[in-house]
């Protein structure tokens, strides 16, 4: 039986969801390992990330950060700490701290991304994520197994602000050369996000359902 890309079954992975989030962009550059997000066009913050140490492929097994446009489809990780580790995508009850010594988990949010392309149709499977890491003094080098990878503090503003549905562009061009329009308001946009205030962490919350 041949098996299709996992694009194809997009709107399946959507049902149920009662808006899609169509007002948020998450534009992803590769050379600046930058992520600037825009809401109905206007940039509203920029932070630091890391892409794959790898390169860029969608190949399975290669462990690269696939290019091209993609959308938020799971969100995992609501109400749990900043530094919640995840197994399977399963809060496994352990917390972390910053640049934790000899630990590389997924830690705090996790955004599962699914390819709306032909050649990263297969991102879902491949399971590819925006999540927060630990290994905080690594953000803005590649580093990663293909995933893009964020600060805690970063990763939790951005779960905060997009939902299932939003885009995200991942591509190899400068941030300048992409969006020359938006250069001149990057630099007014909210920059390194400001950390929010810590989260109150009581009892011992799961997370999503919705998780494998």
């Amino acid at each position: 039986m041949r098996i299709r890309p996992i694009f194809f079954f997009l709107p399946l992975l959507f049902t149920g969801c009662a808006q899609l989030d169509n007002r948020h962009v998450m534009h992803i550059s590769v050379t600046d390992q930058k992520m600037l997000v825009t809401d109905q066009g206007q940039p509203v913050a920029t932070f630091p990330i890391s892409t794959s140490k790898f390169g860029l492929s969608s190949r399975p097994g290669s462990y690269g950060t696939p290019l091209g446009k993609h959308r938020v489809l799971k969100k995992i990780g609501h109400g749990l700490p900043p530094g919640a580790v995840f197994k399977s995508r399963r809060f496994t009850g352990e917390v972390l701290p910053v640049d934790a010594p000899g630990r590389d988990p997924i830690v705090t949010r996790i955004l599962w991304l699914g390819g709306k392309e032909g050649h990263n149709g297969n991102s879902f499977g491949r399971f590819i994520y925006i999540h927060g890491t630990p290994e905080e003094r690594n953000i803005g080098i590649p580093v990663s197994y293909g995933c893009i990878r964020m600060r805690s503090r970063d990763i939790i503003a951005l779960f905060d602000r997009v939902g299932v549905g939003a885009r995200v562009d991942i591509f190899q061009q400068p941030l300048a050369e992409r969006l020359p329009k938006l250069v001149p308001s990057v630099v007014q946009a909210a920059s390194e996000t400001p950390a929010p205030p810590p989260e109150k962490f009581t009892g011992t919350p799961s997370a999503s359902p919705r998780g494998l």
